[in-house]
């Protein structure tokens, strides 16, 4: 428990200490393979005000499964959220880049390029943290997107102040921290993925 304590401390201060044009952070030792399978998203905080509103309106739990592709260098993100008491699923393929636990992907829709990062991940706790950086063309517009997956559909209060934490460390205020919430049986039928 004490060394769990000690990594937290050790990624705040690093965190607090971050400045726009510091390199991000990765997870040391990132194991792709144990980073697949299933995850809920059980928060989220952005920089993007038009994301922001969406998550607002709707702050569910997204359940989502990672499926590493074997024969190519990349992974799909296959999610499933339910709207208006129907299961809606989206497939993603991530590529993957030279550095070990960074990806990458496009959104047609916003015109996006979509650079993600694995801060942190935890075992034990069965949790990770995602941090997505996106640019939009023409515009330029960039933004920051943070996530707490968890391997369950819960997560401790410890787990949550480390995520706002990193939140706050990469330019979000604490306002900004949306937790998904959990409705039950209906996330139980996300399961399925």
């Amino acid at each position: 428990m004490m060394q769990k304590v000690t990594r937290l401390l050790v990624l705040l201060v690093l965190g607090s200490a971050r400045t726009q044009q510091d390199p991000i952070l990765l997870q040391e030792n990132f194991d792709l393979e144990k980073f697949m399978g299933g995850w809920y998203e059980v928060a989220v905080a952005s920089t993007c005000p038009h994301y922001m509103q969406r998550k607002r309106e709707n702050p569910l739990i997204v359940a989502l499964r990672l499926d590493h592709v074997p024969f190519g260098s990349n992974f799909t993100m296959t999610t499933a959220t339910l709207r208006n008491g129907s299961c809606m699923e989206t497939s993603t393929e991530y590529f993957l880049t030279n550095t070990t636990g960074r990806f990458f992907h496009h959104v047609a829709r916003f015109r996006a390029d979509i650079d993600s990062s694995v801060l942190h991940t935890d075992e034990d706790d069965g949790y990770a943290v995602m941090l997505q950086l996106s640019t939009e063309k023409p515009s330029g517009n960039k933004t920051s997107i943070i996530k707490l997956y968890s391997r369950t559909a819960d997560v401790s209060p410890a787990v949550l102040h480390h995520f706002q934490a990193l939140a706050m460390n990469y330019g979000m205020n604490e306002d900004a921290v949306i937790i998904n919430q959990n409705k039950g049986e209906k996330v139980t039928q996300l399961q399925k993925l």
